[in-house]
């Protein structure tokens, strides 16, 4: 888009001796600002779905013994511990089981 512009500007605008200059300088910026996007659009991924819970610490909500549920990210999840975890006590998810994360006491 810069490109047309400076290539509008070249033939309409400014004199023949900078015609050349306006043409490079817009081709520059238009290359620049095309490496731009390419690097920005592919920083990194979105992170979405249950495979980002493990290793979060999350808070029992309702006694583990072994199953009942955590707080994490703010929803109720169900969870199963293979040791006892009392309400309030934070335990860290190392794995998902379907709908059911199976977690983890902190240390």
């Amino acid at each position: 888009m810069i490109f047309l512009g400076a290539v509008l500007v070249a033939l309409l605008v400014v004199p023949d001796q900078w015609m050349l200059p306006v043409l490079v300088i817009g081709g520059l910026i238009e290359v620049g600002e095309t490496f731009f996007w390419l690097w920005y659009t592919r920083r990194g991924r979105v992170k979405v779905g249950v495979e980002t819970l493990l290793g979060a610490s999350a808070e029992v909500v309702t006694p583990l013994t072994p199953v009942g549920q955590v707080r994490i990210q703010g929803e109720l999840w169900r969870a199963w511990c293979e040791t006892q975890a009392v309400a309030g006590e934070r335990v860290r998810v190392r794995g998902i089981d379907g709908l059911t994360l199976l977690v983890e006491r902190a240390a």
